[in-house]
């Protein structure tokens, strides 16, 4: 199987990720947006559906980071514009610390057509409102974390047309 050439972009407050999938726009919609679906390329076990202004509660299934819970606020779920986004405290692996008092981040997918498959975008921001102890770690945490989830992703929506 092909895959094509992921670019990535990183700026001083955002991470910005692009990846080509060899699927049609709705295909790859529903891999974002479907709760089951997405729980299958992000490894995460989500306790429901999304919901524009709801929390969505879960549990990371990566092995060495099972004790990492999953929170993200939806923001945006626009099938006209194919927006989806949420926000969350990025990197977020301690289990001691209290994030609930730290600023999140926005994660924002993006979905256009592109020749005869999706341009899929990724953007992460708002990394300066980060506590100054967290915010390196986190950017290269979260940077290295979307190249792997973009490429996830990809081989979910290619491999479940």
């Amino acid at each position: 199987m092909q895959y094509a050439t992921m670019k990535l972009q990183i700026q001083e407050d955002r991470i910005e990720k692009q990846i080509h999938i060899n699927a049609p726009i709705p295909r790859v919609w529903r891999a974002l947006t479907d709760h089951h679906e997405f729980e299958q390329w992000f490894r995460v076990k989500i306790d429901g559906p999304f919901v524009v202004g709801q929390t969505s509660h879960g549990q990371i299934t990566v092995p060495g980071y099972e004790h990492v819970k999953w929170e993200a606020v939806v923001q945006e779920i626009d099938a006209e514009r194919f927006v989806f986004a949420y926000s969350w405290h990025p990197y977020a692996v301690e289990a001691e610390r209290d994030y609930a008092q730290e600023p999140s981040t926005r994660v924002e997918f993006r979905l256009q057509p592109s020749g005869d498959g999706t341009l899929l975008s990724v953007t992460e921001s708002g990394f300066s409102k980060l506590p100054a102890d967290r915010l390196p770690e986190a950017f290269r945490m979260n940077s290295e974390g979307w190249s792997d989830q973009m490429e996830n992703v990809q081989r979910h929506a290619e491999q479940n047309s």
